[in-house]
């Protein structure tokens, strides 16, 4: 058996709250997002796993989720490594916008295509494929080496930079994966194989009972 591979998106952010398409804009966790963050870390600290590196991306609101998880599982000053290949999906035009507005401006159509189809990027911004075209190399060849070596590797990021790593691991398809939605703050644990494909998944404290 090899390591250990947590994946786990950042707490509400202020932009979730207000219902604005955000991107790579930077807002900060909410209250509750900071209550997400800190029971998905004593979630982790309750399952008893310590980690030997962190990965996360250039974005505060992951950074601070993972801050008070490494917090509640008594690893402060653990190796964190942040690069902007885990950063959420590149919006766009739409960065910023209230959704509600978007759907105003370009019809509800339009904007569900750009929100749900796996290829179609926004103007200026990334579709799902894109954004897995920069997560998959950088997991590739940054993280999955590390848990292939044996070791507890934990992940801090976005709804979709995380879904199209879970994509891989779990083998969805395209519409698979466009049905994903990943809960703020709850842990998923893969243990891989040797040869990088799933042993086991679980997901702490998941209160939908959906693994």
């Amino acid at each position: 058996m090899s390591g250990t591979l947590v994946l786990v998106r950042h707490g509400q952010s202020d932009w979730n709250l207000k219902n604005l398409f955000t991107g790579w804009k930077d807002p900060d966790l909410t209250e509750l997002g900071i209550q997400e963050a800190n029971a998905g870390g004593a979630a982790l600290a309750e399952y008893g796993i310590k980690f030997d590196v962190a990965y996360t991306s250039a974005l505060v609101r992951a950074q601070n989720t993972l801050k008070l998880i490494l917090d509640k599982v008594g690893q402060p000053d653990l190796e964190t490594i942040r690069d902007q290949a885990l950063n959420e999906r590149d919006y766009g035009d739409l960065s910023g916008l209230n959704k509600d507005d978007a759907r105003a401006k370009w019809g509800e159509e339009q904007v569900h295509i750009w929100r749900r189809s796996y290829d179609v990027p926004p103007p200026g911004g990334e579709s799902l494929r894109d954004t897995g075209a920069r997560v998959w190399p950088y997991y590739l060849t940054e993280i999955l080496p590390r848990v292939l070596r044996g070791e507890k590797v934990l992940v801090a990021a976005h709804g979709n930079s995380l879904r199209s790593l879970v994509m891989v691991l779990d083998k969805l398809s395209k519409e698979g994966v466009l049905a994903l939605n990943l809960a703020t703050g709850v842990p998923m644990v893969y243990k891989l194989n040797a040869d990088s494909t799933v042993a086991s998944k679980e997901v702490l404290g998941d209160m939908s009972g959906a693994h």
